[in-house]
């Protein structure tokens, strides 16, 4: 019997901490951030190959890559954005 009840009393003190807030106060918010800067670099880096390119600093191959990256990198922001949308409107018709 002292078996489980310290078992569950292990898993009590795990789950509490677990639930606890952080004390940076950011939670998901710093993964966030680090996912929108590099959404963000990866288009910068995309304009400056663009850029060079029509300057003639640039070779082709860098700036289809380049091209490549930053629509992949939109259409893959594009795609989170419409499952975020999707899944408000779920909660939205949820009935309370």
């Amino acid at each position: 019997m002292e078996l489980t009840t310290s078992l569950a009393a292990q898993t009590y003190s795990q789950a509490r901490s677990a639930a606890a807030p952080s004390p940076q106060g950011g939670g998901d918010t710093a993964g966030l951030a680090g996912l929108v800067d590099t959404f963000a670099r990866t288009l910068a880096e995309g304009e400056a190959v663009a850029k060079s390119a029509m300057t003639g600093g640039a070779d082709p191959h860098a700036l289809v890559q380049a091209l490549a990256s930053s629509q992949l990198a939109v259409e893959t922001v594009a795609t989170v954005r419409d499952r975020v949308v999707e899944a408000y409107q779920e909660i939205l018709r949820m009935p309370v």
